[in-house]
């Protein structure tokens, strides 16, 4: 072991990511995996980073240190831009070629389930990693259409297919402490509490900025611009948000603007209350992070309706550029917000979230804002997080028995 261990050592890790979680213009997963890469590139010139994702066409790209595999998958939202990858059998064919010396899943559905069984069959350890709490959308459905037993019975076969299939892994990344706690009571073992990170040198709370991005996004001067970047989904709780915004508007007509940053199948509802208000703006994707910084600063106020977040990814790149949160508390995401959440709505209501952010203008927002920065950026930063995961990744795979 300690032979296998030195040559590992020597010549670093080749580290695969593969899931079907990855749009090309939206999603923290995405970012995750780009900025594994960047963290390859740039602090770990020992390691290789090996990616497998569904796309258009079925295509291999990259260089010596960072490789793509995209496989053909058919389009299940022309909005948000997400396959699902069906042909299993060109991962297979990837991972062989590749031979990596760990696997991570990114994914709960039959990607994961691939991912396991092309393990065990070319011995290569496999972990995963949490990104989403999938259950809570199905017991969240089911409760909105059926009684207590339907309820009851979703929420048994979720516990027994999140235990059956993160058993199966070498370990299981969580990005929240509550979060692990929970799927421990499910019976999940060998489980990791990690974070995500942020870009430290791209998000940051200069407002010099400021007054440029919002004329060229046509925000009036006056205006209090909130800001939402994400997923236009169900999941995403986006309703809340509009509703709680219209009821601003008609409190206030032109106080309040609302910037959405992203696409999905609520982008109708964005429309219609552009239409209504006259005072929404939406972009469907910003793929550039110095744009999506700048867009950050521009805001007085960025709104996370979300209550069933495992991280809360953009929340922390809003902090980390010098621009509060505000949203419902009890998520998961609440240990990463770093000013007050006294005032933030306490129950996931239009009119508390409505008021809620009407509370938030009674602060000195631009201060809060630049403490929460330097809080965000000194513990959150991408380096930290890499070295440690990277470190865990190395004990798994000197521990892996083949």
């Amino acid at each position: 072991m300690q032979a296998s261990t030195a040559h590992r050592a020597s010549r670093g890790l080749k580290i695969c990511d593969l899931t079907q979680f990855y749009s090309p213009v939206s999603g923290g997963v995405r970012r995750y995996i780009e900025q594994k890469s960047a963290f390859v590139r740039n602090h770990r010139p020992d390691c290789e980073h090996v990616i497998i994702v569904p796309g258009e066409t079925t295509a291999r790209s990259g260089d010596d240190r960072v490789r793509v595999y995209t496989i053909a998958s058919p389009l299940i939202s022309r909005t948000s831009r997400y396959r699902a990858l069906t042909r299993l059998h060109l991962i297979e064919e990837a991972l062989e070629r590749e031979r990596p010396d760990i696997i991570e899943s990114g994914d709960p559905y039959q990607v994961a389930w691939k991912a396991v069984a092309s393990g065990r069959g070319l011995d290569i350890p496999v972990v995963g990693f949490y990104h989403s709490h999938f259950p809570e959308a199905y017991i969240r459905t089911v409760a909105k259409f059926f009684g207590r037993v339907a309820i009851s019975i979703t929420d048994d076969i979720c516990r027994k297919y999140v235990q059956a299939l993160y058993n199966h892994f070498e370990c299981t990344f969580v990005p929240s402490p509550v979060l692990a706690r929970l799927l421990g009571t499910w019976g999940v073992e060998r489980m990791h509490t990690v974070d995500l990170g942020v870009d430290a040198g791209v998000f940051v709370p200069d407002i010099s900025d400021r007054a440029e991005t919002r004329e060229r996004l046509e925000i009036p001067a006056s205006a209090r611009l909130l800001l939402y970047v994400g997923r236009l989904a169900q999941e995403k709780n986006v309703r809340t948000l509009f509703q709680a915004f219209a009821i601003l508007h008609a409190r206030s007509p032109g106080k309040y603007h609302l910037l959405c940053v992203g696409d999905g199948t609520q982008r109708p509802s964005v429309v219609q209350l552009r239409e209504k208000t006259g005072a929404v703006h939406w972009m469907p994707y910003c793929t550039d992070p110095q744009e999506l910084a700048a867009i950050y600063r521009a805001a007085d106020l960025f709104v996370h309706p979300g209550v069933q977040e495992t991280f809360g990814l953009v929340a922390l790149e809003s902090q980390a550029s010098g621009t509060c949160v505000v949203g419902i508390r009890g998520s998961y995401m609440d240990r990463i917000i770093f000013s007050d959440q006294q005032l933030w709505a306490a129950e996931n209501s239009p009119a508390a979230l409505a008021d809620a952010i009407d509370s938030k203008f009674t602060l000195d927002l631009r201060s809060a804002g630049l403490k929460a920065s330097a809080e965000a950026r000194s513990r959150y930063s991408w380096s930290t997080v890499f070295s440690r995961l990277f470190e865990i990744y190395a004990r798994v795979v000197d521990g892996f028995s083949r």
